[in-house]
């Protein structure tokens, strides 16, 4: 089987943010691959929507013999399990107990209509490219 490295930007505004993190990262650990390198979390204000409850982020690389479509399918079972009621859907975000977006995997290009890698946005959110750049050298 062959390792592939995926960056996955997560971010967590309801309950306990900081455990949500750690819980997504262990669950990430456990179901997608190793997480061999995590970003510092840092704390935002909620991007596309209003909201009182600012947000706590992080990017974690993980080594994993998935593909694209299982680590989707796999982050959003832990979306699902750690609460998460629905998916935001054309702009229509929301609070959440935790997102997990796949930002990069190798260096692959998808542009299907539920999986887009690089993850199209990442460039305009500063929660997304601060953590990832401690990262890598983007």
């Amino acid at each position: 089987m062959t390792s592939h490295q995926v960056y996955l930007g997560l971010g967590s505004n309801l309950g306990d943010k900081v455990w949500n993190l750690r819980e997504a990262i262990r669950l990430i650990g456990e179901r997608v691959g190793t997480v061999t390198r995590q970003s510092s979390f840092i704390e935002t204000e909620p991007w596309g929507f209003e909201s009182p409850n600012s947000f706590m982020n992080a990017v974690v690389l993980c080594q994993t013999e998935k593909t694209p479509r299982e680590v989707l399918s796999i982050t959003q079972q832990i979306e699902r399990d750690m609460g998460r009621q629905t998916k935001s859907v054309s702009a229509g975000y929301a609070d959440r107990p935790i997102d997990i977006d796949i930002l990069l995997y190798d260096d692959l290009s998808i542009d299907e209509p539920d999986l887009k890698i690089p993850h199209p946005l990442m460039h305009q959110r500063d929660f997304v490219m601060n953590p990832l750049r401690e990262l890598t050298n983007l």
